[in-house]
């Protein structure tokens, strides 16, 4: 088999020096494990033959493409590789290796990581994946969620009051609450779980690569052979979680350790995507405590539901945070954290370097400096697995107050923002959610294709920040009933 990697590597490496441009705005990352092995080349074909991709392959970390990736200059990446390849470091290192194709600060490419327990797994994450999907029905075990606008059914475990449970019925459906002892918390869940049979599931409790605990630690959900099974902790009675073999998205935004799958297919992280049919999948692979990176994509996500796909949402908000980020402490937007195991020793390092950096002092009682660690902290370990093109959206919240449009006029071209009657700049700005880990959004747009070497000349006067992706701006006074238009100058 090593005859054909060498032939496949031989074949890019020829079609690369004949070509005059790259067939799409997709690349497809191969490790040398899944080129030697039919059942996983497979899979590669299927997701190259979907968007008319590029195949580029590598031989243990996708850094080892960096060439390639910096003359196709994709602008969405799929890594397929096998869960055994596949740990910490691997997804800290394609953060990195996202911002390195130019010398911006900026991630140049959406990505996301296609694995499985098998092959047929990460093939059914593929086949999943063809065709849009519009989540419409969720359970939860947190309770930041719990206006239910966006779900025609929702479900939860809260993860602030012991014990309490609710549910919405119809989209229309009344918001119900009721309570049961805390060791029937985990069944509880499982229960909700089965019947309604959700698109979408959030959580945020303690969890590790091994398990997923409930709110208060009331109970576990573990791995075993691919699949999820309840572990009650009080009677230690084991059952299955029960599945229907629907796709869903699992969205682990406060979870430590759950998207780490940590060399082997006997993880959480694998488990959902297999025996629970996760065809996406966003989640930290280090344990997390500042939470800037789940918060914050879930709460692009919720801010602006049919406008954002979750890949989009997870992309946004981290360009969001690097600006920041780099606004602070420019030396450091290329610098590894050091993730110990000691959480003291950690932040001591931590504010130790910042404090170099900085020329001061950091005290962990300000605000400011806590979220300076914790950006560092957070800011290369979410990890996304599925297909980054995937269309799925949250639906309408029934709040679209605002609609954004753009278009060439010769070498300018025009963003414009035009608010109805009903606008809430304070809804734009994200409704305070989960305001103790994601401050106000700015108003932010993706491009719907690259521009090249873009400026803004015209803002109306506001911050903006923009790249050849997206726009951002910051504090803007958007009053209702209003259009506003950004000028921008490209080649």
């Amino acid at each position: 088999m090593k005859g054909l990697f060498t032939l496949i590597s031989t074949i890019f490496i020829a079609t690369s020096a004949m070509a005059t441009a790259p067939k799409s705005d997709y690349v497809v990352l191969a490790s040398r494990a899944v080129v030697e092995d039919a059942q996983w080349q497979s899979v590669v074909e299927a997701l190259a033959d979907r968007h008319n991709a590029e195949v580029v392959c590598f031989e243990s970390m996708p850094r080892e493409a960096m060439k390639q990736l910096k003359r196709l200059n994709p602008r969405y990446v799929a890594i397929v590789d096998m869960p055994e390849n596949i740990g910490r470091d691997y997804v800290i290192d394609i953060h990195h290796v996202s911002r390195d194709i130019d010398k911006d600060i900026f991630a140049d490419f959406m990505w996301g990581i296609v694995t499985g327990y098998d092959a047929d797994a990460a093939m059914r994450m593929i086949e999943n994946s063809r065709e849009p999907l519009v989540v419409k029905d969720a359970v939860a075990t947190i309770m930041e969620l719990n206006s239910a606008k966006w779900f025609d059914n929702y479900a939860w475990v809260d993860d602030h009051t012991k014990g309490l449970w609710g549910e919405k019925r119809g989209r229309d459906g009344e918001i119900t609450t009721g309570m049961v002892a805390p060791e029937e918390v985990l069944r509880k869940f499982t229960e909700l779980y089965a019947e309604y049979d959700p698109d979408l599931i959030v959580t945020a409790a303690h969890a590790t690569q091994k398990n997923l605990e409930m709110p208060y630690s009331l109970g576990n959900l573990k791995p075993r052979d691919g699949k999820l099974y309840a572990e009650d902790r009080f009677t230690k009675e084991e059952w299955d979680l029960e599945e229907s073999g629907k796709r869903r998205v699992y969205a682990a935004v406060g979870n430590c350790l759950i998207g780490d799958i940590n060399n082997t297919r006997e993880s959480m992280a694998v488990a959902w995507m297999n025996g629970s049919n996760a065809t996406t999948m966003i989640g930290y692979v280090v344990t997390t405590w500042h939470g800037r990176n789940g918060w914050g994509a879930l709460k692009y996500w919720v801010t602006n539901p049919e406008r954002y796909t979750l890949a989009e949402s997870v992309y946004i908000n981290q360009q969001d945070f690097l600006y920041q980020q780099n606004e602070w402490y420019p030396e450091l937007i290329d610098e590894r954290y050091n993730y110990l195991d000691g959480f003291e020793e950690e932040l001591t390092t931590a504010a130790n370097r910042l404090a170099e950096v900085l020329g001061r002092e950091l005290s962990f009682e300000s605000a400011e400096d806590w979220d300076m660690i914790g950006f560092w902290h957070d800011r290369d370990v979410l990890v996304y697995y599925g297909d980054p093109k995937w269309e799925v959206r949250l639906q309408s919240a029934n709040e679209q107050d605002y609609t954004v449009s753009s278009e060439r006029r010769g070498k300018e071209y025009i963003v414009t923002i035009t608010t109805g009657e009903n606008f809430s700049l304070e809804r734009m700005r994200g409704d305070k959610f989960k305001q103790e880990h994601v401050l106000d959004l700015p108003f932010s747009y993706i491009f719907p294709e690259r521009l090249k070497s873009p400026q803004v000349i015209d803002s109306n006067g506001w911050k903006s920040v923009i790249d050849e992706n997206f726009l951002l701006i910051y504090d803007a006074p958007l009053e209702p009933s209003s259009k506003y238009e950004i000028v921008i100058k490209t080649k």
